[in-house]
């Protein structure tokens, strides 16, 4: 996923420890430091990183490590469940079934795109979903949530001056399972802003309050958590924008010791880029070993899981060229689906990727398959069979430019020749990183 400069650090530091011939007090202190740094630069805050240093030392200079282990495997293991102590250790975890939503946060956090994310998840798992738009305080709000019930095909119920009124009416006529209901937020908790929670809060009497914060406020996560918890009681977390920030895992290590667990992630722009957030499954991505249960996961979703697993196989013949292409497209961007696959993690090998190999238009989309459909069985299975005269008779065939299929050939070499390189995640099925991956609980 992203979080590229987080990730970058913690994979070189992990590679660091790969590459040591001896695990002794220096070479420790040194790769530490390396850690240090780059939890400090992510907006960490410094006490946490300071007692995950202190953890790692101990254990790994006056602990015996287990047998069956070497020392450095072991290191790896503790830098491994560190961090995920540090995240949050517990995944978080939706309840399914009839319940009222509510979600809350400051202005900006993205509550009303997580209202929309939040339905389009529930309503994926075969609940109906309402929406009601309770911030009567910014302007375009309301007509936001009415575009993303729109969208998502749910209705949204608007109808009053005053936030408490709309929840009335709402819930008076509502009659779906999951009813999310959106608040107004403020640039700061103020006496005005928390009267009106309280006052949504006794009305809507919600099974579920959501404390909605973005990624990039790092560490004050804490402190926002721990206010709106006493102001209200919220029963978890969402983090938005985790995508875009170096300051992702300095607001997902403070939420974690605030005392209320991170529910969901949202991981990108669109709705679907919203995901239960597991420490374990973030930990590692971040660190290059991909996330091939949330792969499948997201595939399922999308109708794609044949062309997952086709990938990570590295099946990637121009024959099943178009309909993996077509099929990825509906499982989100091309860093967040790549970033799942082992060797793909972290953006280095994705900014290898063609430019906008998942965003392919239409057009182009169509061409394509016109050139594919007049090539012979042999040329989709090896296009290196495929010279120039025969590039002017596709071309002839197909009703396309020679540009067209010089285009779709390059991309599908690009693409293959990035998953022979990583050998579609087969390299963590087998040799030294399985190992290490099996001793994690990866279940690669």
């Amino acid at each position: 996923m992203a979080l590229d400069k987080l990730g970058t650090g913690i994979k070189g530091v992990f590679k660091r420890v790969m590459g040591m011939g001896v695990v002794d007090k220096e070479a420790v202190e040194s790769i530490v430091r390396d850690l240090q740094r780059t939890l400090i630069q992510s907006d960490v805050d410094i006490k946490l990183v300071f007692e995950m240093s202190k953890s790692i030392k101990d254990k790994i200079l006056n602990e015996e490590h287990p047998k069956g282990m070497t020392l450095k495997e072991y290191f790896l293991k503790i830098l491994y469940d560190e961090f995920i102590e540090l995240l949050g250790k517990e995944k978080g975890k939706l309840a399914l079934g009839n319940q009222k939503i509510l979600l809350i946060g400051l202005f900006g956090s993205g509550k009303t795109t997580t209202s929309g994310k939040l339905g389009r998840w529930f309503k994926k798992r075969g609940l109906s979903v309402g929406l009601v738009a309770c911030d009567v305080h910014r302007a375009a709000a309301k007509e936001q949530l009415k575009q993303i019930g729109k969208q998502i095909d749910v209705p949204v119920y608007f109808d009053g001056k005053k936030a408490e009124d709309i929840a009335k009416n709402a819930l008076k006529k509502g009659k779906e399972s999951v009813m999310i209901f959106d608040s107004a937020g403020r640039d700061a908790l103020d006496g005005e802003l928390a009267k009106e929670l309280k006052n949504l809060g006794k009305i809507i009497k919600p099974d579920q309050t959501f404390l909605v914060i973005p990624a990039d406020i790092g560490q004050a996560a804490r402190k926002q958590a721990e206010e709106f918890n006493k102001l209200v009681g919220i029963t978890g977390i969402i983090v938005t924008k985790v995508d875009g920030t170096a300051k992702g895992g300095g607001a997902l290590a403070a939420a974690a010791v605030s005392g209320s667990k991170v529910k969901m992630i949202g991981v990108g722009e669109k709705l679907d880029n919203f995901e239960e957030y597991d420490p374990k499954r973030f930990v590692s991505r971040l660190i290059g070993y991909g996330d091939i249960e949330g792969l499948l996961e997201k595939a399922k979703e999308s109708g794609a899981e044949e062309s997952a697993k086709r990938i990570m196989e590295g099946k990637f013949t121009l024959n099943e060229f178009y309909d993996q292409i077509g099929s990825l497209q509906k499982m989100g961007s091309l860093s967040n689906v790549m970033g799942m696959i082992p060797g793909f993690s972290g953006g280095a090998m994705t900014k290898k990727m063609p430019k906008d190999f998942m965003n392919v238009q239409e057009g182009k989309m169509k061409k394509w398959k016109f050139v594919i459909d007049s090539m012979t069985p042999a040329e989709r299975e090896d296009p290196d069979l495929i010279k120039q005269s025969r590039i002017q008779r596709i071309a002839k065939g197909a009703g396309t430019q020679q540009s067209d299929i010089r285009d779709l050939i390059k991309n599908y070499k690009q693409v293959k020749k990035m998953m022979k390189m990583t050998g579609g995640g087969k390299a963590f099925k087998r040799g030294p990183l399985a190992k290490i991956a099996k001793q994690f609980g990866m279940g690669m």
